[in-house]
């Protein structure tokens, strides 16, 4: 378990304990009975966020990250562990322990922005319903003041008060998640979850959302889990990075620290893949061997031994706990000390 220490003496917006999430598995056919074993897609994780800060969590697809995102939204029931969240409202509650209705009070502090603009946003409803749903469903404005609080956010995320009565698809992919952006703000929520926001959008449009969220988070001191598989954007946008592998947590840092100090051979493996701006860049791509764990039949020992450089006989046996290897830098590897693994400058 990861020391709990406050950053700048306050407590944790969100304290994540010992989280696991595993989803059963079904026999194929008109039966489909359940067979003794579980896709193990959150394996015992912990991670804390802070209010006003930006936490990515990064990793391959199918590492468990999303779940995780879900699971502390409540979308998905927790199989085990706590989810301390400090509410402004009822102060400290586990989530993990509340009931839908309880949650109900809850999700007005939590929000989530989905990836997928296209199919998070009702085709039947104009946009003036679509942002002012929550507000609605709250008690908070109806009539002329929803109208205004609906004009003020679309203004926040740039987009015109007139197009409130329109529908989704006549707008282009980065205003539909400008849309979702708006959505998210409107009550003024503790924690919004960032669920890849960018990744089903053009090239050309990623950044200027990117820019949006930093900017509205500078603003209002608003606090991001963000997940991504996209190294460049969380280095942008993120104060600390947590990265999974198969439902668990290897690495945890400040951004920095972490591109400049890689502490577990997945990160080095995942940040050389990333690309660089710099053409004539000389890069040393590392190519992992095999392929992803099945997480209903991971490993022995380290989960990541059979696709590491590094491993060795104790890797093979033994799991590696997330410990502290540097001042502020967490890694679940035996050997983090020993290994000389660089920076991403030197990883590329």
């Amino acid at each position: 378990m990861m020391d709990q220490t406050a950053q700048n003496g306050s407590k944790p917006l969100l304290r994540v304990r010992n989280l696991k999430k595993y989803f059963p598995l079904y026999e194929r056919g008109i039966l489909r009975r359940r067979v003794r074993n579980y896709v193990r897609a959150v394996d015992d994780i912990d991670f804390e966020i802070y209010t006003a800060e930006v936490l990515g969590l990064v990793g391959e697809s199918g590492c468990g990250k999303t779940t995780t995102g879900r699971v502390v939204l409540r979308a998905y029931e927790p199989t085990a562990g706590e989810i301390i969240f400090q509410d402004k409202m009822r102060g400290e509650v586990d989530l993990a322990q509340l009931d839908r209705e309880e949650m109900r009070g809850i999700w007005q502090n939590i929000q989530m922005i989905f990836q997928d603009p296209y199919s998070s946003l009702n085709p039947r409803m104009t946009l003036e319903q679509i942002v002012g749903e929550p507000l609605r469903n709250y008690g908070i404005a109806e009539g002329a003041e929803l109208r205004d609080r609906v004009a003020e956010l679309l203004r926040l995320v740039g987009l015109r008060p007139e197009y409130m009565t329109r529908y989704p698809h006549a707008f282009s992919g980065g205003q539909r998640q400008r849309i979702g952006i708006a959505r998210a703000l409107a009550l003024n929520p503790q924690l919004i979850i960032c669920d890849e926001p960018v990744s089903a959008l053009d090239v050309s449009i990623r950044a200027q959302i990117l820019n949006l969220l930093h900017e509205l988070q500078q603003q209002f001191q608003l606090t991001y889990l963000f997940i991504s598989h996209d190294l460049s954007v969380v280095r942008h946008l993120c104060d600390r990075v947590v990265v999974m592998y198969v439902g668990k947590i290897v690495e945890v840092a400040e951004t920095e620290e972490l591109f400049t100090n890689i502490q577990h051979p997945y990160t080095e493996a995942l940040l050389s893949s990333a690309p660089t701006p710099d053409p004539r860049a000389k890069r040393n791509r590392i190519v992992l061997r095999g392929e992803v764990p099945d997480p209903a039949n991971p490993p022995s020992g380290c989960y990541f031994h059979p696709r590491c450089r590094y491993a060795r006989e104790r890797c093979r046996t033994e799991t590696p706990l997330l410990r502290e290897t540097r001042p502020g830098h967490w890694a679940a590897c035996h050997f983090s000390e020993e290994l000389e693994m660089g920076s991403m400058s030197t990883a590329q």
